[in-house]
Order: structure tokens, then sequence, then C-alpha cells
């Protein structure tokens, strides 16, 4: 804390009461308020804290925080890493993160992508991963080829960080396509329809294979450095190692890959990297499963369109039951029209359960997709409405934050 002024040891000293406060009256850890003061008393602390860190951001519209703690494990050779132990990506929690680990030289940051530019100008990144984007919430993100445009123009200030680019999500490749030092990984995108034209050119992507190209523009599918092949990551310099996650999905060996690229562009051993991704077990709460009454349920978050879809490819078919919960409260975007976007399945042999505060709206969705379903709009009542046995619980984050605070309070 040596180079920390008077003003900023002030904020933080401020910060920390009011963090304490707050665990007092048990209103949660209390990092996030001890962040905002942090910020009000001193505007630059984000920079002071940022000085003498490698650190690595991490952003996309989905999978920051399972790649945050990806990276933070494949970082973890080469030191203490400091990170977010809750997810929370604003500057407040960026903020209260960097400051509960003083002298600690490495950092693994998720970024919120809106704010990502800012970010990058206070803590100037040894490097940045660029996961994926897509449309989110209209209501606060706004139109998803703005986003592009503002951390292409933000990544332009930062010529020396290295950019960690998914070459298989057209806009983030768009992003990061000009920028002196990039590391490209075929990470997958299995959402396409944000980038169905050119965001260079506005003509149309055609897609032949795995590559795709602009008719508009010289703008095409970068060669990758870092792919998957099989059950393997394949890397540079002939570097193949097995990529055993205890994760779900193929999203999730995507961010593993691209997690891994940011470690050993730091310095990382790139198989102790490898083998480090697969310690990760829950994030916040997800993926873990519960028990509820007869019932073990395992809990997916999602929160967009793309995030859904992956989310929805997890689903074990031979489950007794899937619950799907969707609020509409302000972190969740209150505008659902998204969830026309969504292509859900009718889902053999499974009972689903539409639930949440929004639970009619999802409802009117699900039988205009053919999918058989109950209502019930407490997310423990659906729960133990299943059959016996194993149940899926995809909720968006509100509703899987609520149900997580109904579990805890109920065991």
């Amino acid at each position: 804390m040596a180079d920390i002024s008077v003003r900023g040891r002030l904020a933080l000293r401020a910060a920390a009461a009011a963090s304490w406060a707050s665990q007092k009256a048990g209103r949660g850890k209390g990092s996030m308020i001890g962040g905002l003061i942090a910020l009000k008393i001193d505007p630059t602390i984000m920079t002071q804290l940022g000085r003498d860190r490698r650190t690595v951001l991490i952003t996309g519209t989905n999978g920051k925080s399972t790649t945050t703690r990806m990276t933070t494990a494949a970082l973890g050779s080469l030191g203490q890493v400091a990170t977010q132990a809750d997810g929370a990506n604003m500057d407040a929690g960026i903020v209260a993160a960097l400051s509960q680990h003083p002298g600690v030289r490495l950092a693994a940051i998720e970024v919120d992508e809106l704010h990502l530019p800012h970010v990058c100008d206070a803590l100037d990144p040894a490097a940045v991963v660029l996961l994926n984007l897509s449309r989110d919430q209209l209501d606060r993100v706004g139109e998803i080829n703005m986003i592009e445009r503002k951390l292409r123009a933000g990544l332009q200030r930062h010529p020396d960080a290295v950019v960690i680019a998914n070459c298989d999500d057209v806009l983030v490749a768009s992003i990061a396509y000009d920028h002196p030092n990039v590391v490209w990984v075929a990470a997958g995108s299995g959402w396409a329809v944000d980038a169905t034209s050119c965001p260079r050119s506005g003509e149309p992507i055609v897609w032949e294979g795995e590559n795709w190209r602009s008719t508009g523009a010289d703008f095409h599918r970068p060669q990758p450095d870092w792919w998957l092949e099989g059950e393997d990551l394949c890397g540079p310099e002939g570097f193949r190692a097995p990529l055993h996650l205890a994760l779900p999905g193929r999203a999730n060996r995507g961010n593993a890959a691209q997690a891994v690229a940011a470690a050993v562009a730091l310095g990382a051993d790139a198989t102790k990297a490898t083998d480090a991704t697969g310690t990760v077990r829950e994030i916040a709460g997800r993926y873990r499963t519960v028990t509820v009454g007869e019932h073990d349920a395992r809990l997916l978050l999602a929160k967009n369109p793309a995030g859904w879809q992956e989310a929805l490819s997890m689903i074990e078919p031979s489950s007794a039951g899937l619950v799907i919960a969707v609020n509409g409260q302000v972190p969740d975007g209150e505008d659902l029209s998204w969830l026309w976007d969504v292509r859900f399945e009718h889902f053999e042999g499974v009972q689903v359960v539409a639930s949440g505060e929004r639970a009619t709206d999802l409802a009117v969705r699900l039988t205009y997709a053919g999918v058989e379903h109950t209502l019930v709009p407490d997310p423990v009542r659906a729960i133990a409405s299943c059959p016996a046995g194993h149940v899926e619980v995809l909720a968006n984050y509100t509703a899987f934050r609520d149900l997580n605070r109904d579990l805890e309070a109920r065991a």
C-alpha cells in the first residue's frame, strides 16, 4: 500500500469501516458499499490499487465468472492471484477485490463489457480476454454493434496488452482484428444470430464450415493459436494436453482454452495451467447440486438468449423434471422479449415447470414452442412438484439469486 496517496488511504479506511458496518447489520459482506464509498472519496483509487500488478481482465456477454475463476486457477502456479470472490464486475466490485489483496502482484478481474474501456484505462492490463459478444439486456446494455465499436476503440488505447480473443465469435474478432498483440483461440460460438452481418461493412457474413468471412470487407476468421481437438487442448509449439473439466458443456471447454492462453501469455506453464482449469467445480452456486426433499436439484444460471441456448444444451434428458425460473427485475432486464429468441425444445419424458415472478410470460412462450408444462411461480415449490429424483433448475439472474437464498434459509 506504499503507493497509495493520503486521500486513497482515507478512502480505503472509510471503505473498510462501511464494509464492517454492513456485515454487522447482516446485509452481506459489504464489499460493494465499501467500493462505492472508496470511489466517492477518491475517484482515482482503482488506478492506485492497480499499480505494480500484472492484471488480466476478462469480459464478454457470457462466461465471465467461470473464465475468471479458471484464469485465477491457471495463474496460481505463478503466485497468489487477486480476484473477485462474488463476481461483482463493475467499478465498486473491482476496487473491493483489489483492496482486499494488498501486495498481490497478479490479478484476474472480471469486468462488465460496458465498463471494460475505462477499467483498461485505470488498470493498464497485461492481458484482456474477450470471450463472446451477443445481445444482452437491451434496456441496460443497448445495441450490440455499438458495444463492439466501444470495445474496439477502448483496446486501441492499449497496444501493449495481450488480447486473448475468440476467433469463432465474429464480433469479438472484429474488436481484436486490428490490435497488434493478439492470441487467437478457437473457443467456439454456439450463437451466431447477432453476427449475421459484418460489424465493419454491414454486408453478410458467410460461413464455410468452421470458417467465416465478410462479403463486404477484408475481414475473416483468423487462424487460431489455441484450439480444441477431441478431448485435448492444442496450442503453440506443438502443445497438446488432455482437458478434463469438472464443469459441463462445450462453452466451458472454450472458456478453459482462453483461460489457459491468458495464463501462458503471462508466463505460466501450459500443462500446469491446463490441469488447473479442471479444479474449478462451482462458481457462486452455479452447477452445484442441492437436496430438496426427494429431489437432487442441479442449479444452472442463464441471463440472455445465447446463455440460455447453451444452458439448455446441458439439460440431462433423463431428468425427472426441469424447472425454468424467470424474473424480470432491473438486474435481469425488465424487457423479456428475449424469451422469443430462445429455441425452447420439447423435452420428451421430462416434466417441465414454468416458475419465477414472470412465470406466466414464460408459460406463454413455452406454449407457442409446443412444450407441455405446468405453472408453479415459487421455484422451491416448483422443484417439489416434480417427480422424485434428479431435477434440472435453469434460472435467470435474480431468480437464481433468490432461489439460493431461499434454499440456504431452509438448510
